[in-house]
């Protein structure tokens, strides 16, 4: 059990961390204490999963003693049966420790922007995207996540062309993440008059929210416009000039949101979203360099690959990245996604794993 003794030193780890953290030059320094609570927490369930291995060792093995000493045949027999389900537990937590001790994504613990497209199949994709945002909206209740609609472009006959919302709550991109790229949908649309099954795609862009010390956008590098906010059909919802489009000039980086009445409401919002964007050009430049030494089917984000299709007819849903398919389309559409998203976690841990202990 190689991995077993890794485990004194994480221990060590924690009990440091912990003073760390109640050190007050640490407090006055908000990016480092964020840091350090967040690797605390983590450490704490490795310890805490550790501290219970080693009880359910130690009762192994006094519980071989007493069935060594005992004659009574009644307790030699409860004996055994505790030894087989200590033994049952000790393997349980040995594989729950080689997952915690796989190193985690500094970017899985944050919120996430989310930004769904239509792309070929004009109207039905756009009707598309608006499904796939009501499956994501059900997904989120049923994980106790909070939802913020940023921005919207209306589609033509239903849906959105596109829609980019925040989501908030526990380890929502390190569950999120494994959703972007293209999404294939195969059925007849509401247009068809022959039943005919016709094929779109919508595109999906999931973003580890950034927080103001993971990025410093000065206000000189901002170039800022306000116009008069759009609903269905491009019609003006208000006739003030609330919506806002900020525009990163370094880098050309563009939000906007026109969601809110209030014009520092919607600032603020663009502002999150771009801030956002502008981080997660960094990450792409971090998981490339990783992929140099590891090759993650799952999580490579690669946005122009098709990785799921939905398929009305057969009540169908593959995903195309570890050749998951499910016929469980409805349930999935009625916000059962980790029906989809568990597997692929599971996969990409498998893969995670493999590498850690080829190093």
């Amino acid at each position: 059990m190689d991995f077993l003794y890794k485990l004194e030193g994480v221990k060590e780890h924690f009990i440091e961390v912990g003073k760390l953290i109640v050190d007050p030059d640490i407090i006055s320094d908000m990016k480092r204490y964020v840091k350090l609570t967040k690797e605390y927490k983590d450490l704490e369930v490795i310890v805490q999963t550790y501290d219970e291995y080693k009880n359910t060792v130690e009762n192994i093995t006094s519980s071989k003693e007493m069935l060594a000493n005992e004659t009574d045949a009644e307790f030699k027999e409860m004996a055994k049966m505790e030894i087989d389900e200590l033994s049952k537990k000790q393997v349980e937590l040995e594989d729950k420790i080689k997952v915690l001790l796989i190193p985690k994504d500094e970017e899985d613990a944050k919120n996430a922007v989310m930004e769904i497209r239509a792309g070929t199949g004009g109207d039905e994709a756009s009707i598309f995207v608006g499904d796939l945002f009501r499956m994501y909206s059900k997904y989120c209740d049923k994980k106790g996540w909070k939802i913020e609609i940023v921005d919207t472009s209306y589609g033509t006959s239903g849906g959105y062309k596109e829609i980019v919302f925040n989501i908030s709550g526990a380890d929502v991109y390190g569950i999120l993440k494994y959703e972007s790229g293209v999404h294939r949908v195969q059925r007849v649309p509401q247009t068809e008059t022959q039943g005919r099954v016709h094929t779109s795609a919508v595109a999906i862009i999931v973003l580890p929210e950034a927080e103001e010390f993971d990025i410093d956008v000065k206000d000189s590098d901002l170039k800022v416009d306000s116009f008069c906010s759009s609903g269905p059909g491009g019609q003006s919802v208000n006739t003030t000039y609330s919506a806002i489009r900020i525009t990163h000039l370094p880098t050309g980086v563009v939000a906007q949101c026109q969601d809110q009445k209030s014009k520092l409401k919607n600032y603020d919002k663009a502002l999150s979203v771009l801030r956002s964007r502008i981080y997660e050009i960094e990450l792409q430049k971090k998981l490339e360099a990783d992929a140099e030494q590891r090759k993650n089917l799952v999580s490579s984000s690669d946005r122009s690959a098709k990785i799921r299709t939905y398929n009305y007819s057969q009540g169908r849903v593959t995903d195309h990245r570890i050749n998951l398919t499910l016929y469980n389309l409805s349930g999935i559409i009625d916000g059962d996604v980790d029906e989809v998203i568990q597997p692929l976690r599971a996969h990409d841990n498998a893969e995670k794993l493999k590498f850690s202990e080829a190093v």
